[in-house]
C-alpha cells in the first residue's frame, strides 16, 4: 500500500495533467500556432530565410504537390531559397479552418492565397489553396514550434 507522500504525488500530478489539458491552457496554445504562423507569413514577405529554417523542425517533410515531396529542413529550405531569389511572397489570404491540438502537437488547416511578384520581369500570379501543418514543440523555434509535416492542396478554381 502506498504511503501518504506518494499518494499526494499522485493525485498533485494528475491535477497537473488535468490542468496542461484545460480550455485555457489549449487557447494558449491556439494563439502560439496562430502567432507561429503571423511570424513565418512575415518572414516571407521579408525574405528572411534565417527566421523560416528556424520555424521548420530538422525532420520536416513537406508535400507541396503530388510529385514534389520535400524531405528534411536542407531541402525544404533549398527550395524556399530558389523561390525567394526569383520572386517577392505575400500572404494575401490566411483563413485558419481548424487547430487540433494533442500534447506537443498541433495541427492547423489553413486556406491561403499568396501573390506573387517575379524580381527579374514576368508576370505575378495568384496561388490559392489549402494546406494542413503539423507543428511540433521545438525549443530551437524562436516561437516554440516548429513546422514538422505540410501537405498543400492547390484549389481547382
Amino acid at each position: 500500500m502506498p504511503n501518504f507522500s506518494s499518494r499526494l504525488l499522485l493525485v498533485l500530478y494528475l491535477l497537473l495533467l488535468v490542468a496542461c489539458q484545460s480550455p485555457a491552457n489549449e487557447e494558449h496554445i491556439r494563439q502560439q500556432i496562430l502567432d507561429n504562423g503571423a511570424v513565418i507569413r512575415a518572414a516571407f514577405a521579408e525574405g528572411d530565410l534565417q527566421k523560416i529554417e528556424a520555424l521548420h523542425h530538422p525532420k520536416v517533410e513537406k508535400a507541396l504537390g503530388y510529385t514534389n515531396v520535400q524531405k528534411g529542413r536542407e531541402a525544404v529550405i533549398k527550395g524556399v531559397a530558389t523561390t525567394l531569389e526569383n520572386y517577392s511572397i505575400e500572404f494575401i489570404e490566411n483563413e485558419v479552418e481548424s487547430i487540433l491540438i494533442d500534447g506537443n502537437l498541433a495541427i492547423e488547416q489553413t486556406k491561403f492565397s499568396i501573390a506573387g511578384k517575379p524580381k527579374k520581369g514576368g508576370e505575378p500570379f495568384t496561388f490559392s489553396g489549402r494546406t494542413l501543418v503539423t507543428y511540433i514543440r521545438y525549443e530551437k523555434s524562436p516561437t516554440g514550434w516548429a513546422t514538422i509535416r505540410e501537405i498543400i492542396q492547390p484549389a481547382t478554381n
